[in-house]
C-alpha cells in the first residue's frame, strides 16, 4: 500500500471554507477530490445525487469524465447497497474485485481502470442521504482509517447540496 499524506484540522478547515463560499458544487467537489486523492487516494473519485423517488443516483462530479462522465445515472432500486448507502445512510465497501462484481452492474468498465475496491459514503444533510461521495481503488485499498477520513470529507460536502442543481438536492 501506499503512503497517504495526513489528513490535517487546516485540510478540513480549508475545504470547509471552499464549501462555505461556493456558489458552484461543482468546486467544492474538486477541492474534495484533491484532498481524497492525497489523504485516502483513489484511481476514480465521484459524487452522486439521489433521486429518491426512483432509487437511482446522478453523478454530479467525476475525476474521470471519459470513462465516467457528469450525468451518469444508475439504479439502486431493490439493492442491499441502494439499502445500506440510500435508506440506512451508512458506509459501503466492497473490498475485493468479487465484491464489486456481486455489487455493481458496471464491474468490468471499473476493472479495466484498475478498480477493485470501492468505497462509497452517504452525504446527509436534515437527516436525509442527498448524495454519495465515491471513491475507487484497487482490491485491498481500504483502510478503517480510511472509512473515517471519508465520513468527515462527505460531511463537509453536504452544504453543496443547497446549492446543487435541483437533481442533487431532493428531499425524500
Amino acid at each position: 500500500m501506499s503512503a497517504r499524506a495526513p489528513l490535517t484540522v487546516a485540510d478540513l478547515a480549508r475545504l470547509a471554507a471552499v464549501a462555505a463560499e461556493a456558489t458552484d458544487p461543482r468546486v467544492v467537489f474538486a477541492a474534495a477530490d484533491r484532498l481524497v486523492a492525497a489523504a485516502i487516494g483513489h484511481r476514480l473519485f465521484t459524487v452522486t445525487g439521489v433521486h429518491h423517488a426512483t432509487q437511482e443516483v446522478e453523478r454530479l462530479y467525476t475525476s474521470d469524465p471519459v470513462a465516467y462522465p457528469v450525468g451518469g445515472r444508475k439504479s439502486k432500486r431493490n439493492t442491499d447497497w441502494g439499502r445500506i448507502v440510500l435508506a440506512e445512510g451508512r458506509v459501503f465497501v466492497a473490498a475485493t474485485p468479487e465484491e464489486v462484481r456481486r455489487h455493481f452492474a458496471d464491474h468490468a468498465r471499473l476493472a479495466g481502470l484498475g478498480i477493485g475496491a470501492i468505497l462509497n459514503v452517504p452525504i446527509t444533510a436534515g437527516g436525509c442521504v442527498r448524495g454519495v461521495m465515491n471513491v475507487s481503488h484497487q482490491a485491498g485499498w481500504f483502510t478503517a482509517e480510511d472509512v473515517e477520513r471519508g465520513r468527515v470529507i462527505a460531511g463537509l460536502l453536504a452544504a453543496a447540496f443547497l446549492v446543487a442543481a435541483p437533481a442533487a438536492a431532493p428531499a425524500p
